[in-house]
This record gives C-alpha cells, structure tokens and sequence, in this order.
C-alpha cells in the first residue's frame, strides 16, 4: 500500500517559510522528496515565487490529488484563509492563516488523507497578539489531539542523523523549569521517547542517556541535591519497567563523539541543556520532532528568520530533513 503524502503547513507566511517550501520542492526529483501538500493561499505562494525569482508550478489539490500532482506542480490545498503579508512584515491575515493551516493538517492526518504533519515555522509573538493561548506549535497540537477530555504529554524531540535530545522541560525560564521537574515527569517523558523510538525508528530496545541537573550531576550532593533525589530515582524506576536507561550523567561530557554512541537519546532537564548540543553540531539538519502525539509530526529546527524572508537567502535543510524524516517514520515498522 502506497504511503499517503506529507501535509506540510504554511507557518508565519512573513516568515521564511514559503521560501523554504518553495525551494525544497524546486529540488524534488534531486534529493527524491516525498510527496507532500502546501495547506495555504495558492496565489500568495505564487506571489512569493516571483519576487524570489524563481519559476514555480502550482495547482489547486486536494490530499487525494496531491501525490499525482507532486511531480509536475507544487500542490497546494487551499483552506479559505487570503494572506496580504509581506516578507518580514506580518500583518492581520498571518495568525488566522499560520493557525488555519495547522488545523487543516492535523485533521487531514487524523483523517487518513495524509501520512504526517510537516509545521513551517510560527511566529509566537504574532499569533499571541491575535489571542493565541498555547506556548507554542507542541502544545497546541496536542490540544488538538484530545480525545474524550484526554489530553496527551507532547515530547519534543529534537532529531539529527548525528544526535537525538529531549528536553524534559522546555519553554520555561530556568527557575520555573528547575522547580517543575519531578520524578513522575522524567519518568512519563522517558517512557515515550522510548515507546516512540521503538514504534517511529524502529529502534527495538533504545538507549536512553539521562543528563543531571547540576553541574558534574551533582557531585554526589556537594553541588545540589536534585540529581540524588529527583533524577537518579527515576532512572530506577525507569530500568525497571525494563527501559535502558542510565544516568545522572554530568552534561558536560555526553555529547563528544565517543559517548553519543553509547546511547540513541539524550534526555536532558531543561531547554539549552539539549538544544545548545544539537544546534551546535547539526545546525543546518536538525529536525523537531513531537512524541506522544497519534500521529506524526516534524518541523525544521528553526525559526522564521524574517530578516532574511523573501531573498533568496533562507536554507531549506532543515524543511528538507524533517520533510524526508516524516515519510521514513510514517514507513517505520515497530520494533517488537
């Protein structure tokens, strides 16, 4: 059975996003993309094309079309939402479009019409000015994924070829992150990392490295008492339900060469624990990942860069990575 295509989101339409669409498709028979659908305003993404420069097909689709069309035009599934917005200026028509399109996704995906959800990047403050409620793209995917009154923990999972990092808490300044992380949270996070490895990477018993808290994790309670009390309990419990997991491991020293290879991901305790490691050594491939989700979704890892929008300059490797990685987790098969 053929996979469905890639539901791919417009974002911020000042953003970069529409450039990075754009060029990744114009590269489509090079790099052998996946099929996948623009969900946005077919004349804005013709509008952008010119002033990129560049020579761009477009036609009208539906998912069910799309992967028919993908060879010889860029498909684009319209979701009734005209966007006006110039590149690095966003305007009243960019939150409606940006949270639109990510709506029309998940349902598409939810539905069976397309194998996985590809975001393009949001612009927070954007979509907080017109009465956003949500942090950001993780939690209001999971809201749209409730079911019953069950609302599921999104995991972000920040992915490379090169390294794979979780951040246990995430958009949170560092004394509110120190103050939330518990045992219970570690533990729930852990368990989906590895129920989502072994289901999306087929990676049949994962490896997971836990990070401390505290500088040298802690120095056995001379440099806090976190990593004795919080972290090193969850590792217990989590090798208990016969998860290989090992830690608190001084953060300093597990991202060099030799110790990623010991493990299939690091679950670090806050947000530059994890992401400083990976931005530094795959800049320009890293891929954004959710775990926890029913179904699949990635994004690049990277922000709407609005300086750079509309000049040609913006790079698709991270669209084109979380592109390519999404039709690989949607032909995974479990891992027993």
């Amino acid at each position: 059975m053929s996979i469905k295509p890639v539901a791919l989101t417009l974002g911020e339409p000042a953003g970069i996003g529409p450039d990075i669409t754009i060029a990744a498709w114009l590269r489509r028979n090079e790099l052998q993309l996946p099929p996948f659908y623009l969900i946005g305003d077919k004349d804005f993404i013709e509008r952008r094309a010119r002033l990129l420069g560049v020579t761009l097909n477009t036609s009208a689709a539906t998912p069910d079309t799309a992967a028919h069309l993908f060879a010889d035009a860029l498909p684009v599934v319209a979701d009734g939402h005209a966007v006006t917005a110039e590149p690095g200026r966003p305007d009243e028509s960019s939150a409606p479009a940006a949270i639109s399109s990510i709506r029309h996704a998940v349902a598409d995906v939810v539905a069976g019409r397309a194998s996985a959800v590809v975001t393009n990047p949001i612009a927070k403050s954007v979509l907080y000015r017109a009465g956003f409620k949500h942090p950001g793209h993780t939690e209001f995917l999971a809201e749209l994924a409730t079911v019953g009154g069950r609302t599921p923990l999104p995991v972000m999972m920040l992915w490379s070829e090169t390294l794979a990092v979780v951040p246990v808490t995430i958009h949170l300044p560092l004394r509110e992150a120190i103050a939330t992380l518990t045992t219970d949270l570690i533990v729930e996070t852990a368990r989906i990392v590895a129920t989502g490895m072994k289901a999306r990477f087929g990676v049949a018993r994962p490896r997971l490295a836990l990070s401390g808290l505290n500088p040298h994790a802690g120095e056995e309670g001379s440099l806090g008492k976190e990593d004795q009390a919080i972290i090193a309990p969850a590792v217990q419990r989590l090798r208990a339900d016969g998860i290989d997991a090992r830690g608190p491991l001084p953060a300093d020293t597990m991202f060099h060469a030799a110790a990623r290879k010991t493990y299939d991901c690091a679950i670090c305790m806050y947000h530059d624990q994890a992401l400083i490691p990976i931005k530094t050594l795959a800049f320009d491939d890293g891929v954004n990942v959710t775990l926890g989700l029913p179904f699949i979704r990635t994004s690049p890892d990277h922000g709407t860069a609005f300086d750079i929008a509309g000049s040609s300059r913006a790079n698709p490797s991270s669209l084109i990575a979380a592109l390519r990685l999404a039709a690989r987790m949607a032909r995974a098969k479990p891992a027993p």
